[in-house]
């Protein structure tokens, strides 16, 4: 099973790429663009600044920093390839359904202009017409953040199977507090599968309470658009579910996470839940078994954001919302689910949910020979922790409609 574990960790190494964003909504042809001067400079580095660095910088996932000519020379032929065939930046959701915040797709343009670029033996340019190079938060994505709570050091064996730990650290709130952003970082995050933080309220002693923030093989760290917020009430314990998977060489982990506390009046607060399907059992050698699961809000709300979860033998994944008038309406569809890019779809504008609506998710599952990441397709297999088993959970997080608005806590920095 080991083997499965280095596959998954070279996967996401190799394939992690620049989170691009759209730069412009009139695209110039590959011969348009070829026709021009393009350099690194005054043309590659502003798609690379904007995009792509937040992740391709020192101390980051991705295999190689695009900071400086320098570091990206080297890449130049592989970056044109990938980014040609649409594989990067890595994007998963079914264009015909659903606008999104977080859309990492990028212009024809923008390609083009990378592509003419390479072509053109990748020219450094004048390093004058270079923009600001961005400012980056050593060791953060989010920024410094207001808080940081750590785990105690754990020792993760070179060898066998690590059952999920779960551990719990306190806040010490005296008040309430609404987060804006939260971030995970692991010291020995080459032995770490995954990481869920809860908010476990006074008064209650389940592990696993109301989620604060995860993370997983290409999940990006929350940031909640303006005007949305995490609730952590006073005198709440955090408790962390970690996921080990030994690599053949043991490690010393501490995992940390950071918090970024509202500043200005937060207008709703957002609930993360699982929608999810634990009886099944996915015969060996079948290419596309069905799994479903269902969700009906009790109440009206506003959808603001999913994402998918299965294992290795992941295919696909769509949600569809079935409203109280008996009309239906497909919110995201996943064609080609993959394991190592986990991302959270956030609607580009909350999509109402009256009373009543209920969440139908559908995945499938490749069980057979032709999925190369299977760990074994001669066998059945049913819901479980470990990666070689399989999960089917569709997350979603929504705001309902009608509670008290929240009010932001005076602000207390333990940095």
């Amino acid at each position: 099973m080991r083997r499965i574990f280095f596959v998954c960790a070279a996967l996401v190494a190799l394939t992690c790429a620049c989170l691009f964003t759209r730069t412009s909504s009139s695209a110039k042809s590959t011969s348009e663009v070829a026709n021009e001067n393009i350099t690194f400079s005054k043309d590659v580095a502003p798609i690379f600044f904007k995009s792509c660095t937040g992740c391709h910088r020192p101390g980051e996932i991705a295999p190689m920093s695009l900071l400086t000519y320098k570091d990206a020379r080297p890449w130049a032929k592989s970056i044109r390839d990938k980014v040609a065939n649409k594989e990067m930046p890595p994007w998963h959701a079914d264009p015909n359904h659903g606008e999104w915040r977080n859309d990492r797709r990028i212009t024809q343009e923008a390609i083009n202009t990378i592509i003419a670029w390479v072509n053109g033996g990748a020219p450094e340019g004048n390093p004058k017409d270079l923009p600001p190079t961005p400012e980056y938060t050593a060791g953060w994505r989010i920024g410094k953040p207001d808080e940081t709570f750590s785990i105690p050091e754990q020792s993760v064996p070179a060898e066998g199977v690590v059952k999920y730990q779960y551990l719990t650290v306190p806040t010490n709130f005296k008040e309430d507090r609404l987060i804006t952003a939260a971030e995970i970082r692991s010291t020995g995050n080459q032995a770490v599968h995954h990481v869920i933080v809860f908010i476990q309220e006074p008064g209650t002693t389940r592990a696993e309470g109301r989620l604060l923030v995860g993370f997983a093989p290409g999940e990006d760290p929350t940031v909640f658009a303006p005007g949305f917020a995490r609730k952590v009430p006073a005198g709440s314990n955090l408790v962390f579910q970690v996921h080990y998977t030994p690599n053949g060489t043991a490690v010393k982990d501490v995992t940390t996470v950071g918090l970024i506390y509202a500043k200005e009046p937060i207008k709703h607060t957002v609930i993360t839940r699982p929608v999810l399907q634990t009886a099944f059992e996915i015969p060996a050698g079948d290419p596309n078994y069905e799994v479903k699961s269902s969700y009906t809000f009790n109440d009206n709300a506003h959808l603001y954001s999913f994402m998918p979860h299965m294992h290795l033998r992941g295919k696909d994944f769509v949600y569809r919302a079935v409203f109280p008038d008996g009309t239906s309406k497909t919110l995201l569809s996943v064609p080609r689910y993959d394991f190592s890019w986990q991302t959270y779809y956030v609607a580009k504008d909350p999509i109402a949910m009256p009373k009543g609506t209920r969440i139908e998710c559908t995945a499938h599952f490749d069980n057979s020979t032709n999925n190369k990441y299977n760990p074994d397709p001669t066998k059945s297999v049913r819901w479980g922790d470990q990666t070689w088993e399989e999960m089917m959970i569709g997350w979603m997080s929504f705001v309902y409609d009608n509670p008290p608005a929240p009010k932001p806590a005076e602000t207390k920095s333990s940095q």
